[in-house]
């Protein structure tokens, strides 16, 4: 049954920085109401072993994420399974409809719907996620050691990754569908004097090939896309490059948008273009998207919605 509430901070999002704002406002005394989205724990549910959250050597991120949930649940906050379909941020109290039927209205919110690597599209790709095929070289690219690795993507973010594979992996190739690279030209020098580092042009991936049991990846396979001709790349591990894409459908049209899509926010603060609506983790953040900076940010957002709870 279609009923409204009221909830003085809205977290919209469960990854890191939505489960941590729901932690701290929970300890302010807000009460929170996190509403968890199509992804309950984001993208952290997706990957396996995390071996950069500070305290734990290695932990599956599944596992970290049922552990800050519970950690949010056990200060008090309301996590809700459900979705956001629409959002006015035109007065305050915000509105929020959900795919339940359910209605909040909120003092604050708190935006926390991450961004989402983009992918190939490849069947193929699909089933090596996680078992050889990533998107993120500094959560990753340590299982690499000693070990020729594939990237794909022509702009800064492929050319950044390639170069920190290089601290890793025996050998990087590149491939890129075009025959220059659109990323900044101090990266490309530095990518070109890599001797670690092989570039293949005018050519596209069209394959993921591995092993069933267990799950691994022995190639890729590689087309030119100007000759037709096809290749395999031995590697064992395949890092898609082509970017991100932030989850900002909800506020496009409302909150001040930079760098394709991600939400900005004032220097130093979660602080976006309307008052009392907060930002944190990979829904603002283009440079980092770690899970620590985004648990960081999560913490940001909700002293930034105390402080101004306070003032209103």
């Amino acid at each position: 049954m279609a009923e409204t509430r009221h909830t003085r901070v809205l977290i919209i999002g469960s990854g890191p920085a939505g489960y941590t704002a729901a932690v701290y406002a929970s300890r302010a005394m807000l009460n929170p109401v996190l509403i968890q989205g199509m992804q309950p724990g984001g993208q952290l549910t997706i990957t396996t072993e995390v071996e950069n959250w500070p305290g734990d050597k290695t932990v599956m991120g599944p596992d970290l994420m049922q552990r800050m949930e519970d950690h949010a649940r056990e200060m008090g906050a309301e996590v809700i399974t459900d979705i956001v379909t629409r959002l006015d941020l035109s007065r305050r109290p915000f509105t929020a409809e959900t795919d339940s039927g359910t209605t909040w209205t909120a003092d604050a919110v708190i935006l926390a719907t991450g961004a989402q690597a983009r992918w190939l599209g490849l069947p193929s790709e699909e089933k090596f996620k996680g078992f050889g095929v990533s998107a993120c070289a500094t959560c990753d690219g340590f299982f690499y050691r000693g070990r020729e690795v594939v990237v794909i993507g022509g702009g800064n973010t492929a050319v950044e990754e390639a170069l920190f594979l290089t601290n890793f992996a025996s050998k990087v190739t590149v491939v890129h569908r075009r025959d220059s690279f659109r990323a900044e030209k101090i990266m490309q020098d530095r990518l070109f004097k890599n001797p670690k580092i092989t570039v293949v042009w005018d050519s596209a991936v069209t394959e993921v090939k591995g092993t069933e049991a267990p799950l691994g990846v022995t190639a890729v396979t590689v087309q030119n896309v100007k000759t037709g001709e096809t290749r395999d790349i031995p590697c064992d591990g395949f890092f898609v490059a082509i970017g991100h894409a932030p989850a900002s459908e909800l506020v496009k049209d409302q909150l001040e948008l930079h760098n394709g899509g991600y939400v900005k926010v004032e220097p130093g603060s979660t602080r976006t273009s309307i008052a009392g609506v907060f930002a944190a983790g990979d829904l603002t953040d283009h440079i980092y998207r770690q899970a620590v900076t985004s648990a960081g940010m999560g913490c940001m957002a909700a002293l930034d919605a105390e402080k101004f709870l306070a003032g209103h």
